[in-house]
């Protein structure tokens, strides 16, 4: 649970480099994540589980595709916090397992079962309600939870833990991240608190790493089923944080759709227990 919960906290962490540029904060997550990353696997002495997955041209271009979407999928969250747009990320969030359920239909050519389609059809609906009544399309959300997703597909194709292949994928990304810092100007805003700042960028590898680590703990201690729960502790608490910290308002119109996808959820949640099937369970990419 507890990678749930920093998943789900993770935009006050944020919040406090809103002077920041989201593509700096981009930039310097990927490095210090692949830098953590690697610490990690050293300390563990797993080096030699990646040797096979490096050597294969496919597998390379799978993990490099999957690290363009999560680092994608981090560009799009950092940016929805550091605007006061939390609600239509946590929005994004609720979606993505629904997403991942008729993702899995179209590519994988898995069989959705009758409340499932009702779900997912809900789920459209709320969107075309946010769409129509708010007055434009709510892109955060469906590139957040279309980002996610593909993730979640392109990495059911590499058979490496969650934390093996965020470093590669990281690791990857690491010189255009490094030419980003070189050649993004930083703003002046944060210059006022460098110090604080350096070290809130620096720590960005830390806070990707820990959760991945407490999840894969808890994988192996806890039935897929309970994790198909846990999921939504993160998009439950960037709600409430959006809701009573940052204050932003809840207009009816996302009222509705919110509403509506928390209906979706509960089918498909109570379709999964009584098909005794757990739910879609991914790392969180925040």
């Amino acid at each position: 649970m507890m990678a749930y919960v920093m998943w789900g906290v993770f935009p006050l962490y944020f919040r406090a480099l809103a002077q920041v540029s989201p593509w700096i904060i981009v930039c310097h997550r990927i490095v210090w994540s692949a830098v953590f990353l690697g610490l990690i696997v050293t300390g563990q002495r797993e080096w030699s589980r990646l040797k096979p997955v490096v050597q294969d041209r496919r597998s390379l271009r799978m993990l490099a595709a999957g690290g363009v979407l999560i680092a994608a999928n981090w560009l799009i969250f950092i940016y929805a916090v550091t605007t006061n747009q939390l609600l239509e990320s946590s929005l994004g969030y609720f979606i993505n397992p629904l997403l991942l359920v008729a993702l899995g239909y179209v590519f994988l050519g898995e069989r959705l079962r009758r409340w499932q389609w009702v779900a997912a059809a809900i789920a459209a609906v709320a969107v075309l309600n946010l769409t129509l009544r708010g007055g434009r399309m709510p892109w955060i959300a469906l590139s957040l939870a279309g980002t996610f997703g593909c993730y979640g597909l392109v990495r059911k194709k590499v058979d490496l833990p969650s934390l093996h292949a965020l470093l590669v994928e990281t690791t990857i990304l690491v010189p255009l991240a490094l030419a980003g810092l070189a050649w993004l100007p930083a703003r002046s805003a944060s210059e006022a608190r460098p110090g604080v700042t350096l070290l809130l960028l620096g720590l960005t590898g830390v806070i990707t790493a820990t959760p991945l680590l407490c999840f894969g703990v808890a994988v192996r201690r806890l039935k897929l089923s309970t994790l198909g729960f846990l999921q939504y502790i993160g998009p439950t608490l960037q709600f409430l944080i959006a809701i009573l910290v940052f204050r932003e308002p809840l207009d009816p119109a996302k009222l509705a759709s919110f509403g509506l996808i928390w209906v979706a959820i509960g089918m498909y949640v109570a379709d999964s227990l009584g098909n005794q099937t757990a739910q879609p369970v991914a790392d969180q990419p925040e």
